[in-house]
């Protein structure tokens, strides 16, 4: 099949979500989210924000609420609740229809780097056709979030596999050095990558049968 050929129009670049399935799929024209996209307007008032305050931080906030049957509903800004499920013991991971939260994890590093290399491909004027990240990480679920086989063994990802397929109009060191640069400067790589304060702590207004009579 003859590729499309894309004007070098920033509107017209090519972008493929990154959580897809190996199932082959048409690329999706940026035309089709002319609101969502990021032109080069839009990236050079992002970039004199950041200038004129390079301290500045944003609190990002999701608020999960389960719903029973290893299932919750993670409500972020007003958009709709995204759901996320465990798969039970008695099912096949084929058969439930909500990712998991380490398929989650997978699909925010996936979403995190093609949204970077779309963006410093405009900053460099490259032509993109077509964008895949795949992500792969093996996990030991036998733990069973510590109800389990408590066994000391590592749990979660030791290592995620990414493998980016980019069709551009660019030298293939120019897009290496893309991509490395886009891995550097990645919130959700760096979070991966950088130890991070973890601080859960119990709510006061938790209660047990003991704290209600």
């Amino acid at each position: 099949m003859a590729k499309p050929q894309i004007p070098l129009d920033d509107d017209d670049l090519v972008f493929v979500d990154a959580a897809k399935s190996e199932t082959a799929r048409s690329p999706i024209p940026l035309s089709k989210f002319r609101n969502s996209g990021l032109d080069h307007r839009e990236r050079d008032a992002t970039i004199s924000q950041g200038e004129a305050r390079p301290d500045s931080v944003r609190t990002l906030r999701c608020r999960t609420v389960a719903q029973g049957r290893l299932s919750q509903l993670n409500y972020i800004r007003i958009l709709p609740p995204q759901l996320v499920k465990e798969h039970e013991a008695s099912s096949q991971l084929e058969e439930v229809n909500a990712p998991n939260a380490s398929e989650a994890l997978l699909a925010a590093l996936g979403s995190c780097l093609a949204t970077g290399i779309h963006a410093n491909a405009i900053a460099q004027s490259i032509p993109i056709r077509s964008l895949e990240v795949n992500l792969a990480g093996d996990i030991n679920p036998n733990a069973v979030w510590g109800t389990g086989d408590l066994n000391p063994k590592p749990i979660g990802f030791q290592a995620i596999e990414v493998s980016v397929r980019l069709d551009a109009d660019a030298p293939r060191k120019v897009l290496d050095a893309l991509i490395k640069h886009v891995v550097l400067w990645s919130p959700v790589a760096n979070t991966l990558h950088n130890p991070v304060h973890l601080d859960v702590k119990l709510l006061p207004d938790a209660t047990g049968p003991s704290d209600r009579s």
